[in-house]
């Protein structure tokens, strides 16, 4: 058996803290804007606009708190870390989307329908959603950069790596810019549609469809944290990658069992039930699990602990490697 020291904090940890937090500074920034713009012109969309933002700072709080209490080392109650607290605070940020900002916006929105509210001003609203494309562009380019280096790092697409990174703030932040650009995109139409036809059921409308889009970003988020929570394995292809290694030793007949586990968003455990040759001394096993240990964490440096069990030849794999 070999175990690794998890670190406190990592590259990639370091590199989510700071998109988080330009992604905060500028979703507050936004917030503030837009609602002086809803509060000013009476727009439905203007105002969930507002709380979309709302929404996002304080989900970006949330995810910051995920990160610095999930980097925390191990320690004796908690010897693999607390990693997983992490997903706890993401989940809580998902479900805060998911109340606040998509229950306001559809609800702003229903009533606008219903009641006809007038826009007013449509200069004011139109300037603060040009602004707010521009600074939102900044931090979701901050996101984008950092997916395709960590999807060029695994040798997998950006798109692959968002579906499969246990990296959850960066996930979120790319989710939540994205569906920013596209709840602008949405407002703007509703107010063009309401300026050009005098009909303020089109404000209304783009309210609701801001609602839809955050509670999809907050359905996908909650998702994710859920599994990551319960314990969620390694891509199969880097499942792949950890048994050609072991099995490339030469004291290894096979690897009959191969189990991992995501701890943290850098925080990977291995363990195995391994088939040793039968002429392998002790001291070739202890050796061959340094060795394990070595080559695994080479290939993936978020591995942090390595479990091999020796075991005789032959027996089946169980029921949870086969469904991975």
């Amino acid at each position: 058996m070999a175990e690794a020291a998890a670190t406190a904090d990592s590259p990639e940890n370091s590199e989510s803290l700071g998109t988080v937090i330009v992604a905060g500074l500028a979703n507050l920034a936004i917030a503030l804007a837009k609602l002086v713009a809803g509060l000013l012109s009476g727009s439905a969309a203007m105002l969930s606009e507002a709380a979309h933002s709302v929404a996002d700072t304080t989900t970006e709080v949330l995810l910051f708190v995920a990160l610095r209490r999930g980097a925390r080392p191990a320690d004796a109650r908690h010897p693999f870390g607390y990693g997983k607290e992490s997903y706890v605070w993401a989940f809580l940020a998902a479900i805060f989307t998911f109340v606040a900002g998509a229950g306001f916006s559809i609800t702003h929105g229903i009533g606008t329908i219903v009641r006809g509210e007038p826009s007013g001003d449509f200069l004011v609203s139109y300037l603060v959603l040009a602004v707010s494309a521009a600074i939102e562009s900044v931090s979701l380019a901050r996101a984008v950069r950092q997916v395709r280096g960590a999807a060029r790092r695994w040798g997998i697409s950006p798109l692959r790596y968002l579906r499969l990174t246990a990296d959850t703030a960066v996930k979120a932040v790319f989710l939540e810019d994205t569906a920013a650009m596209i709840g602008i995109a949405f407002a703007a139409v509703g107010l063009v549609l309401t300026e050009l036809t005098g009909v303020e059921a089109w404000d209304g409308v783009a309210s609701v469809a801001i609602g839809l889009l955050l509670l999809v970003t907050a359905a996908i988020l909650a998702r994710s944290n859920i599994s990551l929570l319960v314990g969620q394995a390694v891509p199969r292809g880097v499942q792949a990658t950890i048994r050609e290694e072991l099995t490339g030793m030469r004291v290894v007949q096979r690897v009959e069992t191969l189990l991992t586990m995501q701890l943290g968003p850098d925080d990977v455990l291995v363990a195995a039930k391994v088939d040793f040759a039968d002429d392998a001394s002790g001291a070739e096993i202890e050796n061959a699990a340094d060795e394990a240990e070595r080559r695994l964490r080479v290939r993936y440096p978020a591995i942090r602990y390595v479990f091999l069990d020796p075991t005789r030849g032959g027996l089946p794999r169980g029921p949870a490697e086969q469904d991975l």
